[in-house]
């Protein structure tokens, strides 16, 4: 999906409706800005109860468990604050 919208004179641009919908981003998410290779990457930023769900589902993807250590660091890399 492909979308074009203007910046406005604050910086500002307005994500559409679908996108918002399609990714579960309502008024209040938080969202989480990433520059890759010249791309601005926009991802709504998961509750820590969605991380840990998520992080769930980790060990059988990778077949082996997760160590707490590994957890933490997980969970600290996602939630750092600049």
């Amino acid at each position: 999906m492909e979308l074009e919208r203007s910046i406005g004179p604050k910086g500002q641009v307005v994500i559409p409706m679908d996108v918002r919908r399609k990714v579960g981003i309502k008024p209040g998410s938080e969202v989480v800005f990433e520059v890759e290779d010249g791309k601005i990457i926009i991802k709504r930023k998961m509750s820590p109860k969605e991380l840990v769900e998520d992080l769930g589902n980790i060990p059988h993807k990778l077949k082996k468990p997760l160590t707490a250590r590994a957890i933490k660091e997980i969970l600290e890399e996602e939630y750092e604050t600049p």
